[in-house]
């Protein structure tokens, strides 16, 4: 949990590494956090599993069915935002007309935004693939993911 207490004030992202379009997702978030105010691990990894534990996510559902994102992770008021709202924070901390776009889309109710969430989950190994293990980062990538 030691790596948890070192992210910085940085929101950790936790995602299906096995997902086509979730792998695709980091990597567009990678090109796009000019910032570094993101880290990455995937939810099959040991490194944030006492994490979902606590927060009362077993493997299966963190995995496959939605995106996780962690706010002040490790510390007291650790906070854990799922499906649209993960989606909202990870572009408000993205410059220019992404920070804009997450507050606009914020005006829509969470439950019709997690209504369009869980169509695009539902179909996406159908869509965009599922990876047999979860790809590796680059050189220059590793120092971004737990």
């Amino acid at each position: 949990m030691s790596s948890l207490n070192q992210l910085g004030g940085r929101l950790l992202v936790v995602y299906d590494g096995h997902c086509g379009l979730c792998n695709g997702s980091v990597r567009w978030l990678l090109r796009r956090d000019q910032r570094d105010r993101l880290r990455f691990v995937p939810s099959e990894s040991s490194k944030v599993a006492e994490l979902l534990e606590r927060h009362g996510y077993g493997a299966a559902e963190a995995g496959p069915e939605t995106i996780l994102v962690v706010r002040n992770a490790g510390e007291a008021g650790e906070r854990v935002l799922e499906r649209s709202d993960a989606v909202l924070a990870l572009l408000a901390e993205l410059p220019g007309a992404w920070s804009a776009l997450a507050a606009g889309l914020g005006w829509i109710p969470r439950p019709l935004r997690d209504i369009g969430y869980r169509l695009v989950a539902r179909g996406r190994y159908r869509i965009w693939g599922r990876f047999k293990s979860c790809p590796l980062p680059t050189a220059a990538e590793r120092g971004r993911f737990l």
